[in-house]
């Protein structure tokens, strides 16, 4: 008895001192682990003072290779972080001739072309009608501006070929559809003034507006929708006229101006109730302004239009040529510092950006005879 309690002591010892020998062993280990770490803290300690010494100025101003940087508020250190965060990768300018371009577009009115289809179809775009390109930084942040009043079958089809163009040309857009709210005579060149400011309300740094119609769309997205020196006529070659210019000062359909040319002529006229008129108002002014009219290539600049009924609140007005020929006394008086509306309802559509306005009414034209 005595001899089996005696190995079973001696087994028990055997154990716990195994134990005590593993624990030893462990111990050992994580010292020697924490030593290291604590010795790699302190090198990168060391090795960052040097460097700040040697450029003290580093610490204290603008950062100006990062975009967006702004020098501190006060003389007082900014405090560290203790873990950096992941910065945002500068992206290279886009290019000016956008290699993703395919020239000559097929362009047909013939197929259903339902809101959902083109939103499929356009899933970079933003609520509001927004996109940036996401692989470069663009020169041009572009308002597209639309005057717009029943014409939702028309709309549906300038968005399904205009905003892949616009994509391709890697532009920062925005789409703004400004609707004239009532039944009352249509006032083109009202609504884009308004569109104009309703667009710099939203995004300030808008440096390119381009006015289309809603029933023109370009033939060919070598066409860029761009701004300039100079005011842009892009829609220089629609098939109504046969492809070609109706007349030498035509400026009509879809154009072009940056914030300062658009502010230099006084925006567009208000008086110009009606089909007709505007647009050689708008001619007249970029001429009075020392301004000259940019255009595209005719190969490229090529519009088809959406066929469609005349608005019986569109009529021609009967005052649009005496008008024109008084472009120089009325405008520094009738532009965009004399527009008056209501802004009823903003609605951001998946596609674009709706903006219904009251613009008021039209005075009373004397009866012609």
């Amino acid at each position: 008895m005595s001899r089996l309690l005696g190995g079973t002591l001696e087994r028990v010892c055997k154990a716990v001192l195994l134990l005590c020998l593993l624990h030893f062993l462990v111990a050992v280990i994580l010292y020697f682990d924490v030593y290291a770490q604590h010795l790699a803290f302190f090198s990168r300690f060391s090795a960052r003072g040097p460097a700040r010494a040697l450029h003290p100025a580093a610490s204290s101003s603008t950062n100006c290779s990062r975009p967006n940087a702004t020098a501190p508020s006060s003389g007082l250190p900014e405090a560290p972080s203790a873990r950096p965060g992941p910065t945002a990768p500068v992206l290279p300018p886009c290019p000016d001739s956008p290699p993703g371009l395919v020239g000559r577009l097929l362009i047909e009115f013939t197929s259903p072309m339902p809101l959902e289809r083109v939103q499929r179809e356009n899933p970079g775009v933003l609520l509001g009608g927004r996109y940036t390109p996401p692989d470069c930084t663009p020169a041009h942040t572009v308002a597209v501006i639309i005057p717009f009043r029943h014409r939702e079958h028309h709309l549906r089809y300038w968005l399904h070929y205009l905003h892949p163009i616009l994509r391709r040309q890697r532009l920062r857009y925005g789409i703004y559809v400004i609707n004239q709210h009532g039944e009352d005579t249509f006032n083109r060149a009202k609504l884009l003034n308004v569109g104009f400011l309703e667009a710099l309300k939203e995004d300030a740094t808008y440096n390119c507006f381009i006015f289309s119609d809603v029933d023109l769309v370009p033939m060919d997205d070598r066409n860029l929708y761009r701004c300039g020196d100079q005011p842009r006529h892009f829609a220089i070659a629609m098939d109504k006229f046969g492809f070609r210019l109706p007349y030498a000062g035509y400026f009509g359909g879809v154009s072009g101006l940056n914030k300062s040319q658009f502010l230099r002529i006084n925006g567009f006229p208000n008086e110009y109730w009606g089909w007709g008129g505007e647009d050689d108002d708008i001619f007249n002014r970029i001429s009075l302004a020392g301004m000259k009219i940019s255009r595209p290539d005719v190969r490229i600049g090529r519009y088809r239009m959406i066929k469609h009924d005349r608005d019986k609140h569109n009529e021609p007005n009967p005052q649009r040529f005496t008008k024109i020929q008084n472009t120089k006394l009325t405008m520094k008086r009738d532009g965009i510092g004399s527009v008056r509306y209501q802004v009823l309802e903003v609605s951001r559509q998946p596609l674009f950006t709706n903006i219904t306005v009251d613009i008021g009414r039209p005075p009373s034209w004397p009866p012609r005879g």
